[in-house]
């Protein structure tokens, strides 16, 4: 499809190198009001620079993505290069151009500073055009490409976005140590449908406790159409599986820290020797060893984006009252309710809870949706042994 022609369009800046006046002295701020108060007009509103909101005019389009519109730069394109974004932290980037040489990027300066909700400009997994910079595979990221898939949570009231247009994500959890979290799994699983991202359940670590015992929770997801996959390091369960559902895709590894995606990723392709670490004995958590995003091109076909553990996921631009329409397992119950706000949780004649009460919809399940909805942090559920 032809590309818009560009035209002018202004847009927000985030509110940086702006210094706010300060708000001690007060004594001497009382003398300059009533001095200026006499030259004032009265419409006039005195505050800080730091308060206004900046506005530049570029050339560019405006093209609909997964999140809205997006405004695409106007820029040269024929002195850059079209590459796609290996591993990005801070203001610095590794780029692999098409060609396959890798560059050490800079962001330019309107790229990172237009006004966005997201807390990175650049991710892993970006489509770019850069403009190479000297003889030592340098260049500046010029453009950030319409994204068509992203992986990302909350943090700090902005979009934390952890990698972009991939394909699947695969949700590693471990069947102990550290214990599992069903909640974060559908967190998880929230996050990954609101991206335009197919998932896989992937349990870890099944040599560590009987697997029959998890059959029920398997089942659960089973029936709502998640591939599931139980994997071990230790006696190799699971990974030729694990393997044919990379074959061919982008997908990204995600899940608190000590599952073991770095030791699985090792499994699948021994060309990798990414960090691990041990669990921690005194608290039963995983320890950081990935520090950032990063693309990884494996040799079965396809790339893989090993990403730091969490420890918890908060979910960004998901408001309670769509919380239901994710939950697979109630779509056929929520046309029964008898109000059509029904929120699931105090109503009468609500179809959710009736079929929670006939074991139609699981009771954890139902407990996960509660937690979310009501803004709690999903909560460890250890296995008993």
């Amino acid at each position: 499809m032809a590309k818009k022609k560009g035209k002018k369009i202004r847009v927000a800046f985030k509110k940086n190198r702006q210094k706010k006046v300060r708000k001690n002295k007060l004594s001497s701020h009382r003398v300059d009001e009533q001095i200026d108060s006499q030259y004032m007009d009265a419409t006039e509103r005195l505050s800080g620079k730091g308060d206004l909101t900046r506005h530049r005019t570029v050339m560019g389009v405006e093209q609909e993505t997964q999140d809205g519109t997006a405004i695409v730069i106007d820029i040269d394109e024929s002195t850059c290069l079209k590459g796609r974004v290996i591993q990005s932290q801070g203001l610095n980037s590794i780029v692999q151009s098409e060609e396959g040489t890798r560059y050490d990027c800079t962001v330019r300066r309107l790229v990172r500073t237009m006004s966005r909700d997201d807390r990175n400009a650049v991710v892993a997994g970006d489509h770019v055009l850069i403009r190479p910079e000297g003889d030592e595979n340098q260049a500046v990221i010029e453009r950030v490409e319409p994204r068509r898939s992203s992986l990302s949570r909350g943090s700090k009231r902005r979009e934390h976005i952890l990698v972009s247009n991939i394909d699947q994500a695969v949700i590693v959890v471990s069947a102990d140590d550290p214990p599992l979290k069903p909640s974060l799994i559908d967190r998880f699983l929230i996050s990954s449908e609101k991206g335009n991202i197919h998932s896989i359940i992937c349990i870890n670590k099944i040599d560590l406790v009987d697997p029959i015992e998890f059959q029920p929770l398997i089942g659960v997801y089973a029936q709502m159409g998640y591939d599931i996959v139980l994997t071990s390091i230790v006696d190799g369960t699971g990974i030729p599986r694990l393997r044919s559902l990379l074959k061919g895709k982008q997908s990204v590894f995600s899940g608190q820290s000590g599952v073991g995606k770095s030791s699985l990723l090792n499994q699948i392709d021994s060309r990798l020797t990414l960090e691990t670490a041990e669990i921690s004995q005194e608290n039963r958590k995983g320890r950081h060893t990935t520090r950032s995003a990063v693309l990884l091109e494996i040799e079965s076909g396809g790339w893989v984006v090993d990403t730091p553990g969490i420890r918890q996921l908060e979910l960004w631009d998901v408001i309670p009252e769509e919380v239901e329409g994710f939950f697979r397992d109630f779509c056929p119950f929520i046309p029964q309710c008898r109000f059509p706000d029904c929120s699931h949780t105090h109503e009468t004649g609500c179809g959710v809870k009736r079929a929670v009460a006939n074991d139609f919809i699981s009771r954890q399940r139902y407990q996960s949706y509660l937690k979310i909805i009501s803004g709690d942090e999903p909560r460890p559920v250890y296995h008993q042994t």
